[in-house]
Parts: structure tokens; sequence; C-alpha cells
């Protein structure tokens, strides 16, 4: 009788999720598209632009017409005349270049074929690039800021037909003889990555892939890092280069299978005899039952923070997470946390009051924040910070953030950003304690038995899962990148850039919709404003927090830099072209290490003065200077008359060199979703706490309002993870 109730459920559930992706879809297919980009698929390590579509849109697009540049047939050079081609993998595909040679031995024409490229990114530097080719008479060229990738094809192109041209032959690689597919030994490639380069070492006997060994040090925390961590295995299992790319992590994945394909061949493998990505049968997909006390669907910070502790107080705990790796929207947090009357603060002496936080948040949020729920936020946060530091997490740098009035936001000693500080603790705390996580498994409804919710349905790629538990949490997080359901609540976002994980697409609030639960604010969506936009890449609120400023591309400030995201976003907005530069000097990135990511991602340009930076931003370099000089003088006499900041003045920008990172507002954060008390008990349509369900973090609404502070998202989610843990094992004792 359970078992016909709970599939009943299932298929009613799935009958009811089904209409309402098929009317968000609908609402959108119906809407005429504009010529602009797609929401970012893959966040910060898929490369998408404000007006451009993403790599995979610009990779099924109809090819570009090659780029040329010429010079005079009589420059000199010591090549040998004639035409010679190079081809190298980009950011979506091939580039190919295509060099002519002149009877003086110089190059004379430099062709440039990346249809793959994103148009508005690689796909715009590669005219820049053929100049290059041209005034360097070499394949040494310094690339284009932002077109990292896109960059280093042309250059590693531009090297094999030079190297044609040059006279020297290429050595074919060796073949693996009769059936065998490699020469048995040890090899590796190299490639670059989102962050550095990526090592990939195999060894092969002559019909087996033996062992991979995978070196990224360099490679974005718990994003690149897991791809380096997960596809050797993926490889070994499929005894094949072409496996599928982790989902999230495309740039780190595409680098490791480039360096792997390098290496097989090297081993004289054939790597036309391996069949393609995904092409293996999926049979009949099993069925299994579990139980357990609480499960939680979502591995992000807020589903981490409710197992860690309901594991603590004694309950049996499964989490279900649909991505191949922990962290979901966490792991893109890189400011800090909220917290007030903190021992951090104390310490430092730093005032501050529980009051003043409630109102900061609540001004910050227009006012239409459930007040009760941030006055628990705030309560509660201090005893937050005192469980991160007993957990190994410690959180004792504190600082401004935009909308705060005292210095309230939490993050590492060193500076790294906070989300991937957090996640790898909250993993480690997750091992430790032998929590079963349930990777790549999503769930699809909440069972309920008479009102009350029972367990879960959920899916792998080979299984149905039925998961009965005494609660269930709900830790989804939002809709950031579910550009359906982004479009249906706010039409005049479509094509803005996201800097959502990939597995934020709403998933949650439909399911708890499906059972009754009330929504609130759901079509409060927030815009960052300092998004670097090729790399969707969110520049952490503490460089500004830490005394960094935003010109225009006349070089003026235009802005309190630390008013709330929507203020400043909407100035940025208003300036030529709806972008800005945050600008910052040497000092402020000794402190800051969250700026070397930046640094070694290739989206920085660099000064040794501020003329020499303003000229490699096409800025007056007179008009950037005197904005400095009168910034300085700012700091020095602690008063803004242009702007009225008054936080973050503690540094002045003096030190060279100086840096510049180009940005414009990108879709942050919903603050709207499933309605909460609380308790964090989830509350239907008629007003009653659903029993038995529980929710946390960036799936829930009411906590932020019309505009999230910076600061309050690792709020949210480490205090109503920690009580809707404590409240589902209350519910559990029952």
């Amino acid at each position: 009788m359970k078992n016909e109730l709970t599939k009943k459920r299932f298929f009613t559930g799935l009958i009811a999720g089904i209409v309402m992706i098929a009317l968000l879809a609908g609402l959108e297919i119906a809407e005429p598209k504009k010529a602009t980009g797609q929401a970012a698929g893959t966040a910060a390590e898929t490369t998408v632009s404000e007006g451009a579509p993403t790599a995979e849109a610009a990779a099924t697009a109809a090819p570009a017409e090659p780029t040329n540049a010429s010079v005079s047939a009589d420059t000199e050079g010591t090549f040998t005349a004639g035409t010679y081609t190079g081809s190298a993998n980009g950011f979506g595909g091939p580039v190919e270049v295509t060099l002519t040679v002149g009877d003086a031995g110089g190059i004379t024409n430099a062709e440039i074929t990346g249809s793959s490229e994103t148009p508005d990114i690689g796909g715009k530097a590669i005219p820049t690039l053929a100049q290059q080719l041209l005034d360097a008479q070499s394949a040494e060229i310094d690339g284009v800021s932002g077109a990292t990738f896109t960059s280093q094809a042309v250059r590693d192109a531009a090297t094999q037909a030079l190297g044609k041209a040059s006279g020297m032959e290429t050595m074919e690689a060796p073949k693996a003889e009769g059936d065998n597919l490699f020469i048995p030994g040890t090899y590796t490639g190299s490639s670059t990555g989102f962050g550095g380069e990526v090592d990939v070492t195999v060894t092969v006997s002559e019909k087996s892939i033996d062992d991979v060994q995978i070196e990224g040090s360099h490679e974005t925390e718990n994003i690149g890092t897991f791809a380096v961590e997960m596809l050797d295995d993926r490889i070994l299992e499929a005894q094949s280069p072409n496996v599928d790319a982790l989902t999230g992590a495309t740039v780190t994945s595409n680098a490791i299978f480039r360096a792997l394909n390098d290496a097989l061949v090297a081993a004289g493998a054939d790597l036309t005899k391996f069949p393609a990505a995904g092409e293996e049968e999926e049979g009949l997909k099993s069925y299994e039952e579990l139980s357990t006390d609480i499960v939680i669907v979502g591995a992000g910070g807020a589903g981490m923070t409710a197992a860690i502790k309901a594991t603590q107080a004694g309950k049996d705990v499964i989490i279900v997470e649909k991505m191949p790796y922990v962290g979901g929207n966490t792991t893109k947090a890189t400011g800090g946390m909220n917290a007030a009357e903190t021992h951090y603060q104390a310490e430092q002496g730093i005032e501050d009051t529980v009051e003043q936080f409630v109102e900061d948040t609540m001004k910050g949020g227009h006012d239409i924040n459930d007040r009760s729920l941030v006055t628990v936020m705030a309560e509660y946060s201090a005893k937050a910070i005192d469980w991160l530091d007993s957990i190994g997490a410690p959180l004792p740098k504190v600082s401004f953030s935009g909308g705060a009035t005292n210095r309230r936001i939490h993050a590492p000693e060193d500076g790294s950003g906070v989300g991937a500080y957090l996640v790898t603790a909250f993993r480690k705390n997750i091992d430790e304690l032998g929590i079963k996580v349930m990777y790549e498994t999503k769930a699809t409804d909440i069972m309920t038995l008479d009102g009350a919710a029972v367990g879960i349905m959920a899916e792998s790629k080979d299984t149905y899962y039925t998961i009965h538990a005494k609660a269930v949490i709900l830790a989804t997080g939002g809709f950031g990148n579910n550009e359906g359901m982004i479009v249906h609540y706010k039409p005049d976002l479509k094509g803005t850039v996201t800097t959502s994980a990939p597995g934020i697409t709403g998933d949650g609030i439909l399911m708890a919709e499906a059972v009754g639960a009330d929504l609130v604010d759901i079509d409060q969506i927030q815009l960052h404003p300092t998004v670097e936009q090729g790399t969707s890449m969110l520049i952490t609120e503490s460089v500004r927090g830490d005394g960094a400023i935003l010109v225009n591309q006349e070089g003026k400030r235009f802005t309190n830099e630390l008013l709330t995201r929507d203020a400043v976003s909407a100035a940025e907005l208003a300036q030529p072209g709806s972008y800005a530069y945050i600008i910052f000097d040497q000092k402020l990135r000794d402190g800051l290490k969250a700026i070397e990511k930046y640094v070694s991602t290739g989206i920085t340009v660099q000064g040794d003065t501020i003329e020499d930076l303003a000229k490699q931003i096409d800025v007056d370099p007179a008009t950037l200077a005197d904005t400095l000089t009168k910034w300085n003088q700012y700091v020095a006499d602690q008063k803004d008359p242009d702007f009225d900041r008054t936080t973050g003045m503690e540094n002045d920008l003096s030190t060279a060199p100086y840096y510049a990172i180009k940005i414009a507002p990108g879709i942050h954060h919903t603050m709207g979703g499933v309605k909460i008390n609380t308790s964090a008990e989830v509350i239907d349509i008629n007003g009653n706490a659903i029993p038995g369900l529980f929710a946390a973090g960036e799936v829930t609404g009411g906590v932020h309002g019309g505009n999230r502070i910076g600061g309050n998202a690792v709020a949210d989610i480490v205090v109503f993870g920690s009580i809707a843990s404590e409240s589902a094992v209350a519910y559990c004792d029952k």
C-alpha cells in the first residue's frame, strides 16, 4: 500500500514538474530572440560575453570568414617563401593560422580562422592577433587580455606554421603495431587550463590504459580541481580519451583532454579508433529503495551545513546531489560572511550590533524582507561563526561590504574566496563523518503521506530511487542558471551573463510547489555589479571593500563603490557602454589572495604607472591620473566630497604597479523562493507549515527582500542550514 502511494505521488509530481517546465520553456520560445547571449552554462569556467552567444552556441553557428592582415611583400625575414598552415584547439574548437612568407623571407600575410570561438571574445580578438603576428614577425605575440585561450591557440598554430616555414621536418608520431592500441610506456602531455598548465601522464600497455595522473594545481578550487580529481578514474574506466567533460569545469576538462590526446598520440595511439563520448548504450534503469532519518536535497553550503549538524546530533543522513561534486553556488561566493557581535569583532575593537545588522539588511532589501527571518539570521550569526571555528573553518578577517554600516563581513585570514574555502572545510567534515552523498543523482519529487513529507524520489544515470525519510531538507539553491525561469519572472534580463553554478536551475522550488508550498519574492533577481563578462567571473566585493575604485571609460568615478549591489549595478549601466573598470594597486593585491586568480586567468590589465594602465584600457591618462590623485587625497582626508563614500578607505591607491579589470553587471542571486518560517519549516499556500519539510539557503525567499547585501548569502546558508538541521532533528525525535 505504501509503495503504491509512493509511486502514485511520484508520477503525479513528475507530471506537474513536466507541465511547469514545459510552461516555462513555452514562455521562453514564444518571445522573439534578441541578438544577445545566453546565460552562462558553466559559470566561472565557461566563457560568455554580454551581447554574445555562449561558446556552445557559437560552435553551432555558421563558420566565420577568415580574418586577414597583410604587410609589404618586401618585409624581410629568415623564412622560406610560401604559404604554411598550423592549427590548435582554442576555447570552442580548432583555430587555424595560415601564414604567407614573401620572397624577402618575412611574414607578409596572416589569416586566422576560428569559427567556434566566442564571437565577442575570441572572435573579436582574432583581427588583433593577426596583426600581432605581422608586427612580431614570429609566433611570440602578447595575445589579447580576456581571450586567453584563443590567444594561446593562435600562438601554437603559428608556431606549427613557422616550423614548416623554417624548413624543419615534421616528425611523424610512432604508431602501435598490428592490432595493438599503444606502445607500452609512460607518456606526458600538457595544455593550458583555466588557471595555468595542466599535465596528464599516462602509463599504457599494448591494449590498455593502466594509469592516469593529472596535475593542475592552478585550476579554480572546487570547480576545475574537481575535474583534475575525477577525470582520471573516468578515463581509466572508459579506457578511452573520449569521456564527457565535467559539468561546470569545461575549460579544465578540455585542457585535460588535449594533454591526454597528446600523450596517447606519443604512445602510438590512433585516436580515431576510440568511440566518441556518450556512445555507449544505456540499459534499463534499476529500482532501489533506501531509508534514512533525514534526506537532504543539494550539497551546497546550506545542505552540507545541515548534514554535518544533523550527523553531529546522531541522525542518519543522506545527501542527494545532481552534480558530480559538492559546492553549488557556495563555491562562487568570494567575499565573506556577515555576522554581528562576534568574538573576532570584539578582539579587533570593532563595534557592531545585531540591531544594526538587521536594519542594514532591511534597508538593503528595500524593506520587503521578512523582518523575523532577518532578525533570526542576525541573532544566530555569531553562533554560526563559532560553529565554523569548531569545524576548522575560521573567518577571522573582518572588513566592510556594500550596504553595511560597520565592518561585519568575515573572511579567511589569507583573503581567499570564502566559498571555495568553506566548501573545502565542509567536504572534509562530510568525509570524516562518513555522510552518504549520492552524486549525479537528481531529486525529482517530494513524497508526502497525509500531508507530511516522508521522503523523495530521485534518479541517477542507471537507477530510480525511492528514499524514505522522517524529514526532508531542501537546499537546492535558486534558479540563476535557468534562463527560462529568469525570463518568466524578469523578461528584461534575457541574455544576461550569470555567475551561478550550472546546477542552480530551480529544481527545489518546482518540487516544493508541487506539494503545495508557497513562494515569496520570486521575481526579485539580483545583479552583481562586478562581473568580468568574458569569464562570468565575479570580482569579490572585498576588492572594493579594501579600497578599490570604479571608473568609467572616461576615467572618472561615477558612484560610491560600496553602495548596495543594485545601486552600483544601476550606476554602471548608466555609463557609456554600460560597463566600468575596477582599479586597484599592488598593495591591495598583496593583501587579498583572491586577486591572484584574476591575474592567472588573464582578466587583469597591469601598468607600471597609472598613465601606462590608462593607455592599455584606452582611457585618457591625464583624466585617470587626476581621478587617482583626488581619491588618494580623499582617503588621506577621510572624506569623499564627490560621492560621500565613508567605508573601505583605510588604504590609498599609491603602490605601483596598478591593475584594472573591465566589469559589468551579471545575474548573481535570486532572492525569492520557497516560503519558510523562523524554524526553516516550509509554509504552504494556506499559511501552514508542511510537516517534515524544511528548507534553507537560496532555494528560500524572504531573507533578502528586494536586494541581497554582500556577505548575507553565506550568513543565510550557515544560519538557516543550521536551523533547518536542528528543526529536522527535533521533528525526527517527536
